[in-house]
């Protein structure tokens, strides 16, 4: 067993409405930072992880974001395994 470090990026979807995004674009606005544009808030979780290889590692996050971490119906993933 060797231990993994997991970072796993969560984003709503491209095609869906992102409200706290379009918050934070309005804010920085009236804030005087006009030279931004479209605004995109998710999460960005870092885990350790303990297993056999870096295959099951990556098995074991996806099936950490499908369960819980992210919602499959408004949101997408993306998971990064190194040797921690």
């Amino acid at each position: 067993m060797a231990a993994f470090r997991v970072e796993v990026r969560v984003m709503p979807r491209a095609s869906l409405l992102d409200p706290q995004g379009q918050a934070v674009e309005h804010a920085l606005h009236a804030l005087g930072f006009a030279e931004v544009g479209t605004v995109r808030v998710g999460k960005h979780l870092v885990l350790q992880l303990i297993a056999a290889s870096r295959d099951e590692a990556t098995a074991r996050a996806r099936s950490m974001c499908d369960r819980l971490l992210a919602n499959p119906v408004t949101e997408d993933f993306e998971v990064a395994v190194e040797s921690a």
